[in-house]
């Protein structure tokens, strides 16, 4: 069967060959940036995917900000100060702050953003993130207060989150569902919106007003491109400056023939699927646990992907909560005896040669994802286990996971913040649309609030530990591997900087000029 499969998958790699037109000299003033989907919306409080908030974070600025090589910097704010508990923040912001329109930037403006975030009518995607903060206060008109619930150790990291930068609330209140028509957009950060062409590019040029200064690069142009062969191919026939991902099965080819601009590192994200807890028959943790056991975590990080990945049976990324990524004891144990097992919880749970588990694999449109999907029906095989592909665009993917219109589907998620609740708060019982599983544990909730409350770092770990584990037998998604990040960045660009966030301003870079 695996014979089978490596063959199958090494044709679909070779069938992935590169080429495409070469397109010219790319614009002097213009940096080109692919994402890896369309812009959802141009409001950091609508959306949560990576596309949107990266281009968010090109025009909205907070109190803090990510520098160049991932670390934290002030933004807005020039220092701030906490209590001894670590309960208060307080932040001084820069003299003369405005928007790209003239208008001022206030304390009065982070207190009113944290309010609509947290306002259920503004149903933004990211508000259970936040759930750290009881309160922002505007204790003078440059002064911003925040007050926590519980420590948070990653506070200062948080408040560079798009969804908390200044957002241009006057505009905002005299219109609020067509505030994002603006042209040019209105906005706190160092570009702000030009023109947006759905499906082609959204174009950012500088905001003649930012606090900084001029922004190192004229535009920036983010074009959408869901399909990572698509985009290595637009990458090496000049068409773009940066590639924000390239297909695992072309790595060596690339660091053979582009050593220069290939990058690889480690990347703070998991790879998942999500069962879909609310029905038959994933609503059955035998039957979760049972297709857990037949994977075969290690084949497909080491000899699938081969690009650095580690095999992963939790969501907490290595290095990040100081201990070890966790493994359960049936990580150790053979195929052979992983197998038996798992036919035996299936059994136990109904299901067999006269009642085959049949299910779709839904997956978004990617042969990496293709690739995946394949090997997991095939591990699933020798459980008679019948499951079936189905992809779609990415749009339409999340759309069907919000809705929870899957049974089993490609997942995943990429750390807002390094913070390992960053990771298990998702999962949370009142986590909403963002629990694509639907998974609702008592003793989950009430572990994770524990570690939450926890101010000794070593404690909080071990506590943070302890909920992934009731995460992790429960089995409500179906870990795959740790992330690293694949970027192909020219040779024109300099200021990148790899960072485990991976993150890259498009105001820490900059365009070389032609030799």
């Amino acid at each position: 069967m695996l014979q089978r499969l490596i063959f199958a998958l090494m044709l679909y790699g070779a069938l992935a060959a590169c080429g495409g037109p070469q397109t010219g000299a790319l614009p002097s003033e213009t940096l080109v940036r692919l994402a890896d989907d369309e812009v959802k919306s141009l409001d950091p409080h609508s959306v949560s995917d990576l596309a949107s908030l990266r281009v968010a974070s090109d025009q909205f600025e907070g109190l803090t900000r990510y520098a160049a090589d991932g670390s934290i910097e002030p933004g807005l704010a020039a220092d701030w100060a906490a209590s001894d508990d670590g309960l208060v923040w307080e932040f001084a912001l820069r003299d003369n702050l405005v928007f790209s329109d003239g208008e001022a930037i206030t304390a009065a403006v982070f207190a009113a953003v944290f309010a609509r975030l947290r306002d259920p009518v503004t149903a933004a995607p990211t508000a259970s993130l936040f759930d750290a903060i009881a309160a922002v206060d505007a204790l003078a008109p440059d002064t911003v207060r925040v007050r926590l619930n519980y420590p948070y150790p990653a506070i200062i990291e948080l408040l560079a989150h798009p969804a908390m930068a200044a957002l241009p609330l006057h505009r905002i209140e005299a219109d609020r569902d067509g505030w994002t028509s603006d042209r040019p957009l209105v906005t706190s950060g160092p570009y702000r919106l030009a023109d947006w062409t759905l499906n082609d590019r959204v174009l950012l040029e500088r905001n003649p007003r930012w606090h900084g200064g001029e922004a190192p690069i004229a535009e920036i142009a983010w074009r959408p491109v869901d399909d990572s062969l698509t985009a290595m191919r637009m990458f090496l026939a000049g068409g773009a400056d940066i590639a924000g991902e390239f297909p695992s099965t072309r790595l060596e080819w690339l660091r053979a023939r582009r050593p220069a601009e290939t990058r690889i590192t480690d990347y703070r994200g998991a790879y998942y699927f999500a069962f879909n807890t609310r029905q038959p028959p994933f609503d059955d943790a035998r039957v979760r646990r049972a297709l857990s056991l037949a994977i075969d975590r290690r084949w497909i990080s080491e000899e699938l992907l081969a690009i650095g990945t580690q095999p992963a049976w939790g969501i907490i990324p290595p290095g990040m909560s100081g201990l070890d990524p966790i493994a359960p004891a049936s990580a150790a144990m053979d195929r052979e005896a992983r197998l038996a097992e798992a036919r035996a919880m299936l059994a136990d749970a109904g299901y067999g040669p006269t009642n085959p588990l049949s299910f779709d694999i839904r997956f978004n449109s990617a042969a990496e994802h293709r690739r995946i999907s394949v090997a997991l029906a095939a591990m699933w095989e020798p459980l008679g286990v019948e499951a079936q592909l189905f992809n779609s665009e990415a749009t339409l993917h999340f759309s069907a996971l919000r809705r929870a219109d899957f049974t089993l589907a490609r997942s995943g998620w990429i750390g807002d913040i390094s913070a390992p609740e960053n990771f298990l708060a998702v999962h949370r019982s009142d986590a909403g649309v963002i629990n694509y599983s639907g998974y609702a544990s008592a003793e989950y909730d009430s572990a994770l609030d524990a570690a939450l409350n926890e101010p000794d770092p070593e404690r909080r770990a071990e506590r943070m530990r302890a909920a992934e584990a009731i995460l992790v037998a429960d089995a409500p998604i179906l870990p795959i591997y740790y992330y690293v990040s694949r970027s192909l960045v020219s040779e024109r660009v300099s200021g990148w900087v790899d960072n485990s966030p991976n993150v890259h301003p498009s105001r820490t870079l900059l365009l070389n000029p032609a030799s």
